[in-house]
This record gives C-alpha cells, sequence and structure tokens, in this order.
C-alpha cells in the first residue's frame, strides 16, 4: 500500500521522534522510498540530518547529573539519563575497537559501553558492578553505530542492589543484551520499583 506524501511525512516524523538516531538509510527502507526521497521530505520538514540531531541532543550536559562516576569514564557519548529510570549513549566503532583480521569490534567495547551506563543510572555517589548476564547477539562491524539503552528494572532497597538492563541495538537490530546487578552505597532515589 503506498502512502500518500503527507502521511509518509507525519509518520517520518514520528519516527525520528521515537529514535532521533535512525538514518536516512533505515528510513528509505521503511518507507519503501529512496534516500533522496527521504532527504527531501526532511528539507521540507525542517528535520536536521542523523549527526545534527545527535549533536543537539549530545549538546545537553549531564556532568551535574550524573553521580556516580565521573561523564568521561563512561564508554560512548551520553545522549540521554534519567537517574534511577534510563540512559542512552552511543559508541562509534572505529579502528581501534576491532580485531584488525575481520573488522569485528572486540567484545569488552560492547560491555565497556553497557556497563558504563548502567553504572552511569545509578543515583548515587557509590554503584559497582555485582553480577551480570550477557548475551553478545550479533557481530559488530568497523563503522557501525551502537547505540545502548538501559533501563532501571527492578530495586531491592533492603540489600542497596539496583537491577538494569541494557540493550544495544546498531540500526535498530539487536547486537548485545546484558543484565546488570548493581551495589549502590545508599540507595539515594526514593523511588519504588520493586
Amino acid at each position: 500500500m503506498k502512502r500518500s506524501k503527507k502521511e509518509r511525512q507525519q509518520q517520518l516524523i514520528e519516527t525520528i521522534k521515537h529514535n532521533p538516531f535512525i538514518t536516512d538509510d533505515a528510513l528509505a527502507n521503511q518507507f519503501t522510498v529512496s534516500v533522496q526521497t527521504i532527504r527531501l521530505d526532511r528539507l521540507e520538514l525542517s528535520i536536521p540530518e542523523l549527526r545534527e540531531r545527535i549533536k543537539h541532543v549530545a549538546s545537553k550536559s549531564f556532568e551535574d547529573e550524573v553521580r556516580s562516576l565521573p561523564l568521561s569514564d563512561v564508554i560512548g557519548e551520553m545522549v540521554d539519563i534519567e537517574l534511577d529510570q534510563r540512559a542512552i549513549s552511543i559508541f562509534d566503532v572505529k579502528s581501534e575497537h576491532i580485531f584488525k583480521r575481520n573488522q569485528i569490534a572486540r567484545g569488552h567495547h560492547l560491555f565497556a559501553q553497557a556497563n558504563s551506563l548502567a553504572v552511569a543510572v545509578i543515583n548515587d555517589e557509590l554503584a559497582l558492578t555485582v553480577k551480570s548476564i550477557l548475551s553478545f547477539v550479533k557481530p559488530v562491524k568497523l563503522g557501525d553505530r551502537v547505540i545502548a539503552k538501559a533501563f532501571v528494572t527492578r530495586k531491592d532497597q533492603e540489600k542497596n542492589r539496583t537491577f538494569v538492563e541494557v540493550t544495544s541495538t546498531v540500526e535498530n537490530e539487536i547486537v548485545f543484551e546484558g543484565q546488570f546487578e548493581m551495589f549502590r552505597a545508599n540507595d539515594a532515589s526514593k523511588g519504588d520499583l520493586k
């Protein structure tokens, strides 16, 4: 079923609002139109290109928000955080992150992005990983942009534990999943997710 231009543009707005990190190629595939059509739609709707959307989101400063570690210790670029709720970071895979022979990213970089995000989302001065369960779902390659999303799923205030799930994607495909049990020193937030 072919959409009218107006319908496509409305759906384009909603799609980008839901996922500001989606590429023009992915949008073209989703709407079964050319990349040029997507670019023209974006231009007409005054929606900036991906690089500008990322800069806009990343321009927010999270230095004052992240309590559990210096922002410079977060692997990847922090683009959103709501302490004890959720966080998002972006990690661009470069030549120093891959195995030279096959251009596949070393797994410890994906783990480091996810683990540092799980620490950063904790609203406490001290947060440490107690246990993690990991799944490397699909290889990540040179040039891929990995978007990691962390969600706090549960708190055990008696044991000062917070449980965080992290899902990492490349072009909306899951490449890594992790469940992290985090120790927090003081359980600073009073939100009850138990």
